[in-house]
């Protein structure tokens, strides 16, 4: 800052410095690790010790590119995190409107409602979510059988690509709904009243005002939310392996976290399943640096 008295000008640093520190050893030494990794041949025989490491260059992101399995993994896992990305935005700003809309006692339980589903642990949802869809004792089969459904006695839901990915989306919603709502639910009540009641006054519908005036104030709340949804859904690990059994029937339902799991552990190809985790990485890092790059074109202040 100017103006600053330079003896003082490092004094914010000496406050940060503890943070600094502990972010460092959980972050960067392992991302550097796992760089490090990715340029090796370092399967089983190296981490028994038996063969020495080698240094293998880029040779393995060239197998990794050269795996059409792998393209077609990537291809997935982009489409799947951004039908989750959507889903789980929409009914999160809906559900955070909809909290303002009802009255105390209603906005108390569907707000601890929504707090236990975030609060469950991944691993536990997901077991529940698989029992309520199995097809010989879920009870959602059995009710839309009853509703005249035909097709759905007994209906494997895993089994198929699409109803496997359908069924995962809808956990990984209920799940991630909830930061959205409690966020974006903040951000309104943070809304002078006034300018809602003005649009209200001039006849805007609720949709009007959302899209026109309550959405421009939250963009800032939205670009975190956003952000945040992004990199849960594209590193995405316990649904898909849980409910999938490990990525679904010959690989179905793989995504790159599950197909990094496998290279890494079930083939002992690490340098290869850390080439992936390199990927990924590199991928969220391009998505969130290039969104808030583009905010700020448009005048943002994030």
């Amino acid at each position: 800052m100017r103006g600053t008295d330079p003896r003082t000008r490092g004094i914010p640093w000496l406050y940060l410095a503890p943070a600094l520190v502990v972010l460092g050893g959980l972050l960067v030494h392992p991302v550097y690790e796992l760089g490090l990794i990715s340029f090796l041949e370092y399967t089983q025989a190296q981490v028994s010790g038996g063969e020495p490491t080698s240094f293998q260059g880029l040779d393995n992101y060239r197998a990794l590119f050269a795996d059409g399995q792998f393209r077609q993994v990537l291809l997935t896992t982009v489409v799947f995190a951004a039908a989750c990305v959507v889903a789980t935005l929409a009914v999160g700003c809906a559900l955070a409107v909809l909290l303002t809309r009802i009255r105390a006692l209603p906005r108390l339980a569907l707000t601890l409602a929504a707090l236990g589903a975030w609060a469950t642990p991944a691993i536990t949802g997901s077991t529940v979510w698989v029992f309520l869809f199995d097809p010989d004792f879920g009870p959602v089969d059995k009710a839309l059988s009853r509703l005249g459904l035909s097709g759905f006695d007994g209906y494997a839901w895993t089994y198929d690509r699409y109803s496997a990915f359908a069924l995962v989306l809808l956990e990984v919603v209920w799940c991630s709904f909830p930061f959205v709502m409690v966020t974006v639910y903040a951000g309104i009540r943070a809304i002078p009243g006034e300018v809602l009641e003005a649009a209200a006054l001039d006849g805007a519908s609720q949709w009007r005002i959302w899209r026109d005036v309550m959405a421009p104030m939250l963009r800032p709340v939205l670009v975190v939310v956003t952000i945040q949804s992004v990199i849960w859904d594209f590193k995405i690990f316990t649904q898909i392996y849980v409910m999938t059994n490990g990525g679904g029937i010959a690989g179905q339902n793989l995504t790159l976290n599950v197909y990094a799991y496998q290279k890494a552990f079930a083939s002992s190809q690490y340098g290869l399943g850390s080439a992936i985790g390199v990927v990924m990485l590199l991928i969220l890092l391009a998505v969130t640096l290039g969104y808030l790059r583009l905010l700020r074109r448009q005048g943002e202040e994030i």
